[in-house]
């Protein structure tokens, strides 16, 4: 990757939207997990991708918006037990898996979502 933020290696935010696009695919096909979105899943599309990309290392729109990213405060009117955990993780990892990224990028953004993913468990 060189001296480029995982942002610009990858793309940019298109591919951070389509890597959203795929994530919130498996979501839908996963019904406990679609049970914890809201009906509509445009706004938390464009800020997961916002988020991400902002966390890769690309502008800093989502902060610029929202405020600080807070993920566990902003996530914790939600029960997150291991079994949520893994099922989010599970479609995150197959979103990063299908974009065919080389092994750095892959890894690096595997290593993060498993960070953050168990960050968020807030119940038994």
């Amino acid at each position: 990757m060189s001296d480029q933020t995982l942002f610009e290696h990858v793309g940019g935010f298109p591919f951070f939207d389509t890597l959203v696009d795929r994530f919130y695919e498996g979501v839908e096909g996963d019904p406990p997990m679609r049970a914890l979105y809201p009906e509509d899943l445009k706004p938390g599309k464009r800020a997961l991708s916002l988020f991400l990309g902002q966390y890769f290392g690309g502008p800093t729109t989502y902060s610029d918006e929202k405020g600080h990213p807070r993920l566990r405060m902003r996530h914790v009117s939600f029960r997150i037990t291991e079994v949520e955990r893994a099922s989010w993780l599970k479609h995150m990892s197959a979103a990063v898996v299908a974009a065919e990224l080389d092994a750095t990028a892959e890894t690096a953004m595997l290593d993060y979502f498993t960070m953050a993913a168990q960050h968020l468990i807030n119940a038994e």
